[in-house]
């Protein structure tokens, strides 16, 4: 079993870049497909990016050339690196981990705005 906690959520201007975080608690972290998902007001939560445990990365093709998933796995953390964020890029950001079953975080809040 896995506990995750997300932070490096906030408001940032049409352009700009963040870095979210996700650090798990638990054993196995090395195994577990990693990924980011993420949900605008009023819509379902959709799958950002993914890194399996031998780091093949995948991403929606909203995301594709601006945002990067990478994983630490001495320190049990996956990261999320945003860049040329826009305001449609506004969800909260949830981390999740599967391994058969699955884990999320509480999420953070991202907020692209001028």
């Amino acid at each position: 079993q896995l506990r995750l906690v997300e932070s490096g959520g906030g408001l940032v201007q049409p352009g700009g870049s963040l870095r979210l975080s996700c650090v798990a608690s638990g054993t196995f972290f090395n195994l577990y497909t990693m990924g980011w998902f993420r949900q605008a007001p009023g819509k379902q939560r959709d799958l950002v990016a993914r890194i399996n445990s031998v780091g093949a990365t995948s991403y929606a093709d909203p995301v594709k050339g601006r945002f990067t998933i990478s994983r630490d796995n001495a320190k049990n953390t996956v990261y999320l690196q945003m860049s040329s964020l826009k305001p449609e890029d506004t969800a909260v950001y949830y981390c999740n981990a599967n391994l058969g079953e699955n884990y999320w975080g509480q999420g953070t809040q991202v907020a692209v705005s001028s």
